[in-house]
């Protein structure tokens, strides 16, 4: 990460000690990185970004985040809070590190609806939206769903295929997705 990201990070860092969202970040980051070599996109829209999507939980009180995402009925008003308070903080953190102003423009846009809208405006946005989402097939994302939303092992992987053709967006995202399901179709990887 350049200079200017790992200050951004260290910016949204006190943002992200809710819903497990630190390491949530950095595992999209990492998706992102790969997204962008084979999609296209601009990294200095793209890695802010992810980086900052989720700061917005903050806003949200941590007994009601879990209404708000996963399976069933979504209290689809507090997930627009976060989007909208991200887009805020994300503004704020961006301007502290002296952010080109055009590139804040889109990056908040991009936070600003990155679950709500669920077509890209741009393939910078198709990138967040699908490293975001990534982050769920990822070992991370699959035991905090299982424990999230009290599903076993082999209900929440189901769910993953079932959704994959209608979460991600681009050609690499899919390929990726189907790459990570047959290694969580191995079992949990053992880590320190």
């Amino acid at each position: 990460m350049d200079e200017t990201f790992r200050k951004i990070f260290d910016l949204a860092r006190p943002f992200l000690d809710t819903r497990a969202n630190e390491k949530h970040t950095r595992i999209a980051r990492e998706f992102a990185v790969r997204l962008l070599s084979e999609e296209g996109g601009d990294r200095n829209v793209v890695v802010p970004a992810v980086i900052l999507h989720d700061v917005g939980w903050q806003s949200v009180p941590e007994e009601l985040q879990i209404t708000a995402f996963g399976p069933g009925d979504k209290d689809m008003e507090l997930n627009r809070v976060h989007e909208l308070e991200g887009a805020r903080i994300a503004a704020e953190i961006l301007s502290a590190v002296n952010y080109p102003r055009e590139l804040i423009a889109e990056i908040t846009t991009i936070i600003m609806e990155h679950d709500s809208r669920h077509q890209a405006i741009s393939v910078n946005d198709a990138i967040v939206k699908d490293a975001d989402k990534l982050w769920r097939y990822s070992e991370h994302g699959v035991s905090l769903g299982v424990e999230r939303f009290g599903m076993s092992r082999a209900q929440y992987l189901d769910r993953l295929r079932k959704n994959l053709e209608v979460w991600l967006l681009t050609r690499t995202a899919k390929t990726i997705a189907r790459e990570e399901l047959l290694v969580r179709e191995r079992g949990p990887e053992l880590t320190d």
